[in-house]
């Protein structure tokens, strides 16, 4: 149904059916590289924050068909698994700093894949 709304001389319809974003199954992000720069977002925080919310986006990573059987594949694997087994309150900063470290190769091997054959994190982070 069409809301018409009159603003000074201007009249706005809003479309109660129209959404410039489709509903997503995942509220927290489906997508490679868009969960994956979630995820890291999470790791930017404190050890002891950045658990909280981490595995959410882990559920909605997914891996392009064309890194499937690449370092890439096994790099999101590892990820996934040290997000998803984590014990909050338990190992947080050495969990992190593995899930940081991770994260670094991942995207070392993204590059490499998409024809960047020097790509390297630096020295300053």
């Amino acid at each position: 149904m069409d809301y018409p709304v009159t603003r000074g001389a201007v009249s706005i319809i809003y479309l109660s059916h129209y959404h410039p974003h489709p509903p997503m199954d995942n509220q927290f992000g489906h997508g490679f590289v868009t969960n994956l720069v979630r995820i890291a977002q999470h790791f930017a925080l404190p050890p002891a924050q950045a658990w909280f919310g981490a595995g959410d986006h882990v559920e909605g990573l997914v891996l392009p068909e064309k890194f499937k059987g690449t370092p890439v594949e096994e790099l999101t694997t590892l990820l996934k698994k040290k997000v998803i087994w984590h014990q909050p309150g338990t190992m947080d900063k050495e969990d992190a700093r593995d899930v940081v470290a991770v994260i670094n190769r991942l995207v070392v091997a993204i590059d490499h894949e998409l024809g960047i054959p020097d790509a390297r994190i630096g020295e300053f982070r």
